[in-house]
């Protein structure tokens, strides 16, 4: 994923950093541009992550991942750079995300990327 993503992650503090809990976020309706054919593409993206010191505000979180709706990039590339992008934002105990994207040529590629093993009892 290209560095050149201006839009802010804004954070805020867990309220709860004594707790072990997850926070699932989906994006239904995920847009970005396929880098050989100019077509759009659309898919459903799942983002699980144990939060530590910081949280992401949802409204920055959409306002970022609707930045993507002309960036020319695979789907790997998408899907894993959000991730990253969260990962260096917020610093979670742990995150996975899950990229589903719509069929194009009759094949649909999921792609999945987490940081490490789910933490014990989530």
């Amino acid at each position: 994923m290209a560095d050149d993503f201006r839009q802010i992650l804004e954070t805020f503090p867990n309220q709860n950093p004594q707790r072990d809990y997850t926070i699932e976020i989906r994006c239904p309706e995920f847009t970005s541009v396929c880098p050989k054919t100019g077509q759009p593409d659309f898919g459903v993206l799942v983002i699980d992550y144990a939060p530590k010191d910081w949280l992401v505000e949802s409204k920055s979180l959409k306002l970022f991942l609707q930045s993507f709706r002309n960036h020319g990039a695979f789907h790997e590339d998408c899907t894993v750079g959000v991730a990253k992008r969260i990962v260096d934002a917020i610093a979670p105990t742990w995150l996975r995300i899950g990229g589903y994207w719509n069929a194009r040529g009759g094949m649909p590629i999921d792609v999945f990327w987490q940081t490490g093993p789910a933490p014990d009892g989530l």
